[in-house]
């Protein structure tokens, strides 16, 4: 079944997009699991400590007529009107309130404290945008989660609950149809929907299918040629065959890489109130890219990003690549205004709390920070075990300090001397991937710890001398002496590298504004500035438990250790020298931790079929959902740690099940029954994500640079602020050829091209993307300038062909939808391009060629504007 062909109706060479757009479902009012984490961390504990006193039931007052205790008493208000109006922060009075904007109304009272941090209101409005998820009070969400709280200290029940329980295969279930089921998948699906009285639809057609799995494995669509060779090879493994070339590719990486980025908050700035660049940021981005093309090991994988600077290697160059893997604890945001280094180093340590544990387990740890977990069992001393480790974890993110006014900054770790390090050095290669040449050795601690107290004694020889002749151990102690004094930062500022800054800016001043900056060329850092984002071993210290999260409120100290419901058996022992990262890694990937794999696996399965069979694919806690097939989902868990954790052997085996194979086709006795498709009687129709579709524009127009860059934007820019120095329309604005993935992510200014088809918003953890349909998006596709040279330049690379206009009009649909144009859709351009361009389109000078081009232009960029070319069948 086809989504719908393109309109092609104009109007004085516009285009019209309002009918072109498919329903999405819209989320209503009960929270979803992601909007219930948002609240619970950065809402609920600023409304305990902040406000309760004075607003809620248990403290018996209620000033102003307001309640703040409950869903309904913060959206009623009180005796001024509505304190939150969820989706329109302008009409919310509570973030008037708390941003001080009448005198009248001003909260917290400076008596109680005064104004709450910018960054914390921040959070408000973000809350409050997100349509305020508020999972308290008359909620049957709320209800059912009454009693949780009571099992955390009950470690037996708890581990009771599914997602806390070891995967185990499970026999797959006998079927009636037994023809139909082609793999064990079939069958767990097959069983499922015999059982429910439901038929799967029928098999998609043979170019269908192709453009699915091409955009599922590589984010490309297929060559005309590819399509037809497909569609003429009847042999039996032919659609195993294009599996296989497809998972070699290199592109594949490109594409499976991005989603794992998206779930390790990828991004090249800190973000937040002072948004300084992150030059070297896609030192990491590249790595991600290459460990997806050879396949690496998945708990590998995990392992390096973990520990890698911990890790054993074979040679230099896997040392310098595992060093770079640890960036995924790096480029997460950073608040760079807190004044307080205790506070900015505990934020800095929830946050990477958070996408540990968030990211390879799908669990909500961090919400334990200011007390035990609300809804799962994990314990406020769980979460300060964790935070002893990244407490004793330094981290290497490279801001500069910028005349000292920047109190946070911190160094990248250098490299070495080569200016070509590259992530895919020493990756155990697959027969698809070509290993790059050999970076060289990461620095020791001991080499870090002198670089440092060089930095420190700059100018003064006498010092410099002395510095000479201390041993690794006096130097450690002098710069730990150097820090509780005060006299040194926590880290000390590295060089920045050699900034493009004024280049740019010249670049983007001669450009119109909306024209874009593809003028800047991605570019790695320059001679001698061989630096990575990373982490390393710091000074081993025990955390204490702090009230409510607040510093000047410590109880007992609790050493460093692991989730006690994710453990099974002896959790590793961490020696007091280590920081107990190494451990940790050993422990997210040992074979008796519930999760890592299930996540995984989860994963991949919402990658390739739209939804998750655990549809909150980051959050397997009691607030996210259960798994529509948990018997599959153990046993493919189950299964990809006996295949060695091969991201690439899942994907086929998927791929490659009947279930996989279907049509969208519609059933309405199916749809009753199953509206939501759990059962996976046919195939949900999904919108391409924003990668995806201006890929697939640059490829119809041939106009994609396949070659992967040097760096980056961001590296050319070099370190900055940006807004203060750098334009940020550099980032936003900026166009170039190459895939998306090498787009640059800068926080708060995300190309238009990402941003208007949800991307994934670069500060939090995303495992599964909104998908919403917009307005923007359809004045995107006819007004964007981006858009219109894509569509210009299909209609000159059709125009250069030698082709009649018959193949030329097949052509414009292979390119653009992968199949040729029906007899109505011919009908309907010839009745466009042969009649009524010519009405509409004025030649210029007589000059037939420029209304000829200018008549196909406006035709491709109706294509590109269809629901078809945007939507997967």
């Amino acid at each position: 079944m086809k989504l719908f062909a393109p309109s092609l109706f104009f109007a004085t060479a516009s285009l019209t997009f309002a009918a072109l757009n498919p329903a999405v479902t819209v989320v209503g009012e009960k929270p979803d699991a992601a909007g219930v984490d948002y609240f619970e961390r950065f809402i609920r504990p600023v409304l305990a400590q902040k406000c309760y006193g004075c607003h809620s039931k248990e403290s018996g007052k209620q000033k102003g007529g307001l309640l703040l205790d409950t869903r309904e008493g913060i959206r009623m208000g009180g005796d001024s009107g509505h304190a939150v109006v969820p989706g329109d922060p302008s009409e919310s009075l509570l973030l008037k309130a708390i941003r001080y904007e009448d005198k009248e109304m001003e909260m917290p009272p400076k008596k109680e404290g005064g104004k709450l941090p910018e960054e914390t209101i921040a959070k408000f409005d973000q809350w409050i945008r997100m349509g305020a998820p508020d999972p308290r009070g008359g909620g049957s969400l709320a209800q059912a989660l009454q009693s949780a709280p009571k099992k955390i200290l009950d470690m037996k029940t708890a581990k009771e609950f599914w997602a806390f329980q070891l995967p185990r295969a499970h026999q797959p279930p006998a079927v009636k149809d037994t023809a139909w089921a082609r793999t064990d998948v079939d069958r767990f699906i097959l069983a499922a929907q015999e059982a429910a009285k439901l038929k799967p639809a029928p098999d998609a057609d043979r170019t269908t299918l192709i453009r699915r799995v091409y955009f599922d494995l590589i984010g490309l669509p297929p060559r005309p040629d590819e399509v037809a060779a497909f569609v003429k090879d009847k042999s039996p493994d032919a659609f195993a065959k294009v599996v296989d070339r497809l998972l070699a590719a290199p592109q594949f990486g490109e594409r499976w890489g991005r989603h794992w980025l998206d779930v390790a908050r990828y991004a090249e700035s800190t973000g937040k109130e002072r948004n300084f660049t992150f030059p070297a940021a896609y030192r990491y981005r590249d790595y991600v890219i290459a460990s997806l093309n050879a396949d690496q090991p998945y708990d590998q994988f995990i392992r390096e990003q973990i520990a890698g600077d911990l890790l054993p290697s074979s040679n230099d160059a896997e040392r310098n690549r595992k060093l770079i893997a640890t960036g995924f604890l790096a480029i997460g945001p950073k608040g760079l205004n807190e004044k307080n280094r205790e506070q900015f180093k505990m934020d800095l340590v929830d946050e990477q709390i958070d996408v540990t544990t968030r990211a390879i387990t799908g669990v909500t740890v961090a919400c334990a920070r200011c007390h035990d977990h609300k809804f799962d069992p994990i314990a406020q001393r769980d979460y300060y075990a964790m935070a002893g480790i990244f407490r004793s974890t330094e981290t290497y993110y490279g801001t500069g300090s910028f005349g000292g006014k920047n109190r946070n900054a911190a160094p990248l770790l250098p490299l070495a001397n080569s200016a070509k390090t590259s992530a895919e050095s020493a990756i155990p290669a697959s027969p698809a991937a070509t290993p790059a040449p050999a970076s060289p050795l990461p620095p020791s601690r001991e080499a870090i710890t002198s670089v440092r107290l060089a930095q420190l004694a700059a100018g003064n020889p006498r010092i410099t001398a002395r510095l000479a002749q201390m041993t690794p151990e006096q130097k450690e102690k002098a710069l730990h002496k150097l820090r509780a004094s005060g006299k040194a930062p926590e880290t000390a500022s590295a060089p920045a590298t050699a900034p493009a800054v004024a280049e740019a800016q010249a670049a983007g001043k001669k450009k119109k504004k909306g024209k874009g900056y593809a003028a800047i060329e991605p570019q790695a850092d320059g001679p001698g500035q061989d630096l990575c984002m990373g982490v390393m071993d710091g000074q081993r210290r025990d955390t204490r438990i702090l009230v409510r999260g607040e510093l000047d409120q410590p109880t007992e100290t609790v050493p460093r250790g692991f989730v006690n419901v994710l453990t099974n058996g002896d959790a590793p022992a961490i020696p007091a020298t280590d920081s107990g990262r190494l451990q940790l890694a050993d422990w997210l990937t040992a074979p008796t931790n519930p999760l890592t794999a299930r996540v995984a696996v989860n994963r991949i399965w919402l990658h390739l079929f739209g939804a998750g069979l655990v549809r909150t694919a980051d959050n397997f806690g009691a607030t996210g959902e259960k798994p529509s097939h948990p018997e599959l989902l153990d046993t493919l868990a189950v299964q990809f740690t006996r295949d060695g954790w091969s991201v690439k052997k899942m994907i086929r085996s998927l791929v490659l099940s009947h279930t996989y194979q279907l049509s969208a086709a519609h059933d309405s006795f199916a749809n009753e029954t199953d509206p939501d498709n759990h059962l996976l009687w046919h195939t949900a129709q999904r919108r391409l994500d924003a990668e995806a579709i201006r890929d697939a524009m640059l490829a119809a127009s041939g106009q994609l640079d396949s070659v992967p860059p040097t760096g980056s934007v961001v590296s050319a820019v070099g370190d900055g602020y940006i807004g203060k120095g750098i334009r940020p329309e550099i980032f936003s604005g900026y166009e170039g050829k190459k895939r998306s993935v090498y787009l640059p992510v800068v926080r708060d200014f995300v190309p238009e091209a990402l941003e208007v088809f949800d991307f994934a918003e670069p500060s939090l953890v995303v495992a599964s993307r909104d998908t919403t349909n917009v307005p923007s998006q359809a004045l995107y596709m006819m007004n964007n300038d981006f858009v219109r040279a894509q569509a210009g330049a299909m209609a000159t690379r059709i125009l250069a062909t030698s082709l009649d206009y018959p193949a030329r009009l097949n052509l414009a649909y292979h390119l653009a939808l992968g199949r040729p144009a029906t007899e109505a859709e011919r009908k309907r351009a010839d009745q466009y391009l042969l009649n009524e361009a010519r009405a509409i389109i004025p030649l210029k000078n007589g000059d037939k060629n420029a209304a000829s081009l200018l008549a196909w232009s406006t035709f491709c960029q109706a294509l590109f504007a269809s629901a078809e070319f945007r939507y997967l069948n």
